[in-house]
């Protein structure tokens, strides 16, 4: 099985590209960025839903606003939230991780054009 939240994590080689002058402006963008991305695919797909059981009169509003998950459901969500957290905090692990355990694909720009002109 393959481990999403690990998956998740999967990052381009080399360094990350900053825009901004402030790397923690950038950091919170990205994550503002995650976010804005993750509710916007959710808002789609929950339009969708309500359109659909509204039109097939499968569910009344009263339903879904009282719905009680069941132990196996509530801990499914549990999941979601873990991959979720972990999609959206992925600037910071990569950062922590590059920090902690610096490698090849963390050199910067100038030391890879300086290994490219001794070839």
């Amino acid at each position: 099985m393959i481990n999403e939240i690990l998956l998740s994590n999967n990052k381009a080689k080399g360094q990350r590209p900053y825009f901004f002058s402030d790397e923690t402006v950038e950091r919170v963008l990205t994550i503002t960025m995650a976010v804005a991305g993750e509710l916007a695919v959710t808002r789609e797909r929950l339009d969708t839903l309500e359109r659909l059981l509204q039109v097939k009169q499968v569910v009344t509003d009263d339903e879904i606003e009282y719905f009680i998950p069941t132990p196996e459901q509530a801990q499914k969500r549990q999941h979601w939230h873990a991959d979720y957290i972990a999609r959206i905090l992925r600037i910071v692990q990569q950062e922590l991780e590059a920090i902690q355990q610096p490698d090849e694909n963390n050199r910067n720009m100038e030391e890879i054009l300086e290994e490219l002109g001794r070839s």
